[in-house]
């Protein structure tokens, strides 16, 4: 019994259109195991790193840093977040 069509239909379907899982074409089995979202994000592609800007601002934004800029280290942003966090758990 085939699963393909299994799972979450979309809006005006009974069933989805869509495969469970994907399939690897023969030969390339250890590529689509290799395509994760850590390796991903490990990785770091510039599509990834540019969908991460507006948002990443946006946080930053509501946090009230004026000077942040999309080039700021993670120990930086880690940095101020616990500042934030000290600061706000003082006043409780």
């Amino acid at each position: 019994m085939s699963r393909e069509g299994q799972g979450v239909a979309p809006r005006g379907k009974t069933a989805s259109p869509y495969p469970d899982r994907i399939v690897a074409r023969p030969g390339f089995e250890k590529e689509l195991a290799r395509r994760t979202l850590t390796n991903l994000y490990n990785e770091r592609p510039a599509c990834l790193a540019q969908a991460h800007e507006a948002p990443d601002a946006a946080v930053a934004q509501a946090y009230g840093w004026a000077d942040y800029a999309p080039g700021m280290t993670e120990d930086e942003i880690l940095r101020r977040l616990l500042a934030l966090n000290i600061e706000r758990s003082a006043s409780a």
